[in-house]
């Protein structure tokens, strides 16, 4: 009687997996050694993008070594760095293999001109100062407020307060602003060019408020109110003229 031998199934060769494991320990090795210890993969160049702000002075700040392997450049460190810069608002540091480090900036621009003899310092709308000017450069916003120096750190919350407000208005009625006072973080107040005012109050409901100043703009009054943009308030500068009007549902 012939005896089948049976297959041996599921049983795997011991110098198989023995090559394949030192084959994936190699390649470990390999990508590790290109990495972290070759020439090949390592910064050759620094790239700086997304402002003009000067070159030397963002590579100064980030203080990258080229020929650091590109895997070791901690990218976000970097960026803290970079930011550390009184001119840059936001920066972003990214990989780019084989060989480049990008730096992307944004710059920070001056929103207000605040009073200062002789003279007007340039804030941004976060309250930073970003240098000086003889006379207050034209399309920036004179800012007023009770309070000597109040930009100083940490932000007086009233320069922080008109900064939120000025920075979320809708283009056409940011650009008839002229001067914002700020009394707290709950009190500013905007000056329109026509020298007409609008209690803005806190720095919230934009949409609603400038919704209703577009409507209430063509009654040709002194003085608007919009703190609570469901009940507003217009006067012509005398108090007992004022007139208050239901604001318009939306939608």
């Amino acid at each position: 009687m012939k005896s089948r031998a049976t297959p041996r199934r599921g049983r795997h060769d011991p110098w198989k997996v023995a090559f394949f494991g030192a084959l994936a320990v190699a390649l470990v090795a390999g990508v590790a050694w290109a990495l972290l210890g070759s020439s090949l993969l390592v910064v050759r160049s620094v790239k700086t993008i997304g402002s003009a702000l000067p070159r030397a002075q963002i590579l100064h700040a980030a203080g990258i070594r080229l020929g650091t392997p590109l895997i070791r450049v901690n990218t976000g460190a970097v960026a803290r760095r970079v930011e550390h810069l009184t001119k840059v608002q936001a920066a972003r540091v990214t990989r780019s293999w084989p060989d480049t480090i990008v730096i992307w900036t944004k710059q920070r621009t001056a929103t207000f001109a605040v009073p200062e003899h002789p003279g007007y310092l340039l804030m941004d709308s976060y309250g930073v100062i970003l240098g000086r000017a003889a006379v207050a450069p034209a399309g920036l916003v004179v800012l007023q407020w009770p309070t000597v120096r109040a930009w100083q750190a940490p932000p007086n919350p009233a320069v922080l307060a008109a900064g939120t407000v000025v920075r979320n208005l809708p283009p056409w009625l940011r650009r008839q602003v002229s001067v914002v006072r700020a009394a707290g973080k709950s009190d500013v107040i905007l000056i329109l060019r026509g020298g007409a005012s609008v209690v803005w109050g806190a720095p919230r409901r934009t949409a609603a408020k400038a919704a209703e100043i577009a409507i209430l703009l063509r009654t040709n009054a002194r003085s608007y109110n919009v703190s609570d943009p469901r009940v507003v308030v217009t006067g012509t500068g005398n108090p007992g003229r004022q007139a208050t009007q239901p604001a318009k549902a939306s939608g």
